[in-house]
């Protein structure tokens, strides 16, 4: 069969294929050049899913008339600037859009629509039908200047593609998505969204800088996002990490919070949400997500967002640099929040108490009220009040991993005492309060200064040993284990070359591996906190996350798990009866001890319910 060249009308239609996804794919193009355009209201109606139409409003510089026919062929653009021997420097690209595809993409398979208008000059507009363009002509407009970019008919040119868009809700959920991360990234502009005639959003522009960014966070992600992000901006070699993760506490169960910008350019790299995942490890389970908006800002030399279609993805010249830039900025933040815990946690266990206007009476054995389950006393409320547990001698018996300065009999507290004394001002003024009781032999109650704490002294306590055993660990290299007979752990040959390629790293972690001919590896020696561990299965694990994340995680993560696991055994256990000093002592370390507000799978180690919250149950407020 020989060789065609192929009609220019059939050319634009197959990169409209790899450009022109879905209805969202040709917002986000649109909407890419009205930012490079300077504008600073954007507005986006869509119908039918952006099937029927779609409109992008725009104030931004416009164009002229002999720019309108320009912009509608393929790679005309005004965002690549030639030298003076006419070469473009593709490697410094700094605007959102280059390739001058996106219009000429889809007016070949719509019904296109450019109105335009430059500062001074007359509006005018063109249309493109199916690949058919037809002249410009003078139009209405009605600004100072700005565009109007209106798509009807999305397919219509191309009828099979239609059969492959989901349902128009579907479709009209990833338009809404797409604006809300373009939102995101351009607080200083105006967000205006129409779905089917409803305004679904409505953004006003926001002040450049932290503030301004955390108030559009806040109005795209919740109040509660708000509440418990923490601020990230850390700059290592000329790149520069800015934005806002949220508390472990406030994690979620899958990675829909996760959102991530270069150079202002919403991207799905594997790099960066692999670098975010490494960073949590230690506070998340893993079927557990932070939530998080970041921000990576970066010389456009040093990386290349020309390797997609949609500049969906993109490369990194040092690709270490950046992903340890995100988990030291992430770590810091989140050491720097010490023991704080989300305020989510609070208001999940007011939701969960119900106030009961009927007071149970005991009659006859048995309970007997309104609104109230029979159920046995001592699984409602305390365990019978029996005083504070008598300490062995005049001091009190430590915990092991608890600073012993600190486990010591408080002033006001008495022992025998079926009701403590007034408590002293240093144990009240403290983030946790001081000690009033122990709850079922499992939870710590503390009085703060304006309101009181709830602890789960187990999950408290294995937090507080974990961190202990981390620092030993930092201290000196990890402990390896020499395997009685090396074990050959056959890969595919590209995943044996990922493993062997990182040997020294992973040699840091205490594992010595090495290439053992095509598609296999050798291991000679372990992790000795993994003991007798499946070494299969590591390999495999390890080679899964090279590819997924190029990233060891998955020994990071076993040793992590490891330690956590020996944490939970040397913990204090529910069910174990603490004194006041033992009590007051694991509240201190706490408060000095970072990430101890979640235990090792990000759940709460405490919950603190505010004075206010308490007279709002009760009605006193």
């Amino acid at each position: 069969m020989p060789i065609r060249r192929l009609p220019p009308e059939t050319v634009n239609r197959i990169a409209a294929g790899e450009v022109v996804e879905r209805p969202a794919s040709a917002i986000k193009e649109l909407v890419e050049n009205a930012l490079d355009a300077g504008a600073t209201r954007i507005e986006v109606q869509a119908d039918g899913g952006g099937l029927s139409r779609i409109l992008i409003a725009d104030d931004g510089h416009g164009m002229a008339p002999d720019q309108l026919a320009l912009a509608v062929e393929r790679h005309a653009t005004s965002k690549l600037e030639p030298d003076d021997a006419g070469d473009v420097d593709l490697l410094r690209i700094s605007t959102l859009g280059f390739r001058g595809e996106a219009l000429p993409s889809i007016g070949s398979v719509a019904r296109l629509t450019i109105t335009s208008r430059s500062a001074g000059g007359d509006a005018h507009q063109i249309t493109v039908e199916g690949g058919d363009q037809k002249p410009v002509a003078p139009a209405a407009f009605p600004g100072p200047h700005g565009a109007r970019v209106e798509v009807r008919d999305l397919f219509y040119a191309t009828p099979a593609r239609l059969k492959f868009m989901k349902s128009e809700r579907s479709e009209a959920m990833a338009i809404s998505d797409e604006i809300k991360r373009q939102a995101m990234a351009h607080e200083a502009v105006a967000f205006t969204l129409d779905l089917d005639g409803r305004t679904t959003l409505r953004l006003p522009a926001e002040h450049p800088g932290d503030e301004g960014r955390l108030k559009r966070l806040a109005a795209l992600l919740g109040r509660d996002f708000e509440a418990n992000a923490l601020l990230i901006d850390q700059a290592r070699d000329n790149v520069r990490l800015t934005g806002y993760a949220g508390l472990p506490t406030y994690s979620r169960g899958n990675a829909a919070h996760q959102y991530l910008f270069v150079n202002g350019r919403p991207v799905k790299d594997r790099l960066l949400q692999g670098a975010l995942r490494g960073a949590y490890a230690d506070f998340l389970a893993r079927d557990r997500h932070p939530a998080a908006v970041l921000f990576l800002d970066i010389d456009p030399l040093y990386v290349d967002v020309n390797v997609h279609p949609a500049k969906a993805e993109v490369r990194f010249r040092d690709p270490a640099l950046v992903r340890g830039l995100i988990v030291g900025a992430l770590r810091h933040a989140l050491a720097a929040a010490g023991h704080r815990a989300s305020t989510t946690v609070a208001a999940d266990a007011l939701a969960g108490l119900t106030p009961h206007t009927g007071v149970p009476a005991w009659n006859q054995g048995t309970w007997q009220g309104a609104a109230y389950s029979p159920t046995s006393p001592s699984a409602v409320g305390f365990s019978g009040w029996q005083g504070w547990a008598a300490p062995a001698s005049a001091t009190a018996q430590v915990l092991p991993g608890l600073n012993e300065r600190t486990a010591r009999v408080e002033p006001g507290f008495d022992a025998l005492a079926p009701h403590p004394s007034p408590l002293a001002p240093s144990d009240i003024d403290h983030p946790l309060g001081a000690a009033r009781a122990q709850v079922h032999g499992t939870y710590i109650v503390a009085q703060t200064r304006d309101g009181i704490v709830v602890v789960d002294q187990h999950a408290a306590h294995e937090r507080l040993v974990y961190e202990k055993m981390k620092v030993q660990m930092a201290a000196g290299a990890v402990a390896r284990q020499a395997l009685l007979t090396p074990e050959v752990v056959e890969l595919d040959p590209s995943e044996a070359d990922r493993v062997a390629s990182r040997a020294d790293e992973l040699a840091e972690l205490g594992l010595i591996v090495e290439a053992f001919g095509a598609g296999a590896v050798l291991v000679r020696e372990t992790p000795a906190l993994l003991g007798d561990t499946d070494v299969q299965g590591l390999i495999r694990d390890i080679a899964d996350d090279l590819a997924e994340h190029g990233a060891a995680l998955a020994l990071s993560e076993r040793l992590a798990e490891v330690c956590g696991t020996m944490a939970c055994h040397g913990s204090v256990r529910a069910g174990r009866v603490l004194s006041a000093p033992e009590m007051n002592a694991l509240l201190r370390q706490m408060e000095a001890t970072p990430h101890s507000g979640q235990c090792n799978h990000g759940r709460p180690t405490y919950v603190e319910l505010k004075l206010g919250d308490l007279e709002k149950l009760f009605g006193r407020r």
